[in-house]
């Protein structure tokens, strides 16, 4: 005799449970199911149990991209700034300016390229990085980036750059720390520029204005770019032979960029030296001691 297929009531699979040799013509029988019938509290503890699995897979997911975000593109970043920052040492080393200052043609220079390098004494003797040509994603990726038509280093004007704070490189992570008075070094081919934050450098203020009205820091909206002018914050003025900025910018506050950090410095002419080879002066090196590095 055949028997019927009956379900093993647990994974929904199908066990043949007739009699093979068909002598008894036993079926066996599915057992009876004393399992206590869900009532609302177990509704109730399924769908808990549902959210907390879900919140806790996404908390897992958001940790990753953190870790992601801070660690791993800092990693990319790195590697991607010492071959930018190598690449730029072998043209200067080959006589190759890709500047061209005084009067350097910037639409001739590559974006992403490097051009420069910055110093900043208060971060301490091994904060160095290679300013890249332009602002968008993928040179920022690869280190601090000099906007575009804007004034090149020592230039009349205003030099401004651009920098992550967090990952990607986070060049600019402590900018915040900045004080009135701190110098941040430019190395070009030919010269060592020093520009000095401004504020009041006996108190370290950082919103003190300069005669231009300009102040050693201040937090504005991504769509203000009137700190890229070239007197910032001076709409249609013509700047002086003695105003030479460099505006450096980043995301505000920390893991945001609702806001950005603008930091403004003036170019000191008496510390500006001739660059010859890769040794720095001991004129600019001296400024590593008067930030107590």
């Amino acid at each position: 005799m055949s028997g019927d297929p009956v379900s093993d009531g647990e994974d929904g699979s199908v066990l043949d449970l007739s009699d093979d040799d068909g002598d008894d013509g036993v079926v066996a029988t599915q057992a009876p199911d004393h399992r206590r019938p869900s009532n609302t509290g177990d509704t109730v503890r399924f769908v808990l149990r549902g959210i907390g699995q879900t919140l806790i897979t996404g908390g897992l997911i958001i940790l990753l991209f953190v870790v992601y975000e801070v660690y791993v593109t800092n990693i990319f970043a790195h590697q991607r700034q010492v071959r930018v920052h190598n690449a730029l040492e072998k043209k200067w080393a080959s006589g190759q300016d890709p500047l061209a200052l005084p009067g350097g043609n910037q639409s001739a220079i590559p974006i992403g390229s490097g051009i420069a390098n910055i110093y900043i004494p208060r971060f301490g003797r091994d904060f160095a990085f290679t300013v890249v040509q332009g602002t968008d994603d993928v040179s920022l990726e690869k280190g601090p980036g000099h906007y575009n038509d804007t004034a090149l280093p020592g230039e009349t004007g205003n030099f401004a750059i651009a920098g992550h704070r967090v990952g990607k490189g986070e060049p600019f992570l402590n900018l915040d720390h900045l004080k009135a008075g701190d110098d941040v070094i430019i190395e070009t081919r030919a010269k060592w520029y020093v520009y000095v934050v401004e504020g009041d450098p006996r108190t370290g203020n950082l919103s003190v204005r300069d005669a231009n009205n300009v102040p050693g820091r201040e937090i504005v909206n991504p769509s203000d770019g009137q700190v890229l002018l070239a007197v910032p914050d001076n709409p249609g003025r013509t700047p002086s032979s003695h105003d030479r900025y460099l505006t450096m910018t980043t995301c505000h506050p920390k893991f945001t960029a609702t806001q950005r950090m603008v930091l403004h410095a003036q170019l000191d002419p008496s510390l500006t030296a001739a660059r010859s080879g890769t040794t720095m002066p001991s004129s600019i090196s001296a400024l590593y001691n008067k930030a107590g590095v």
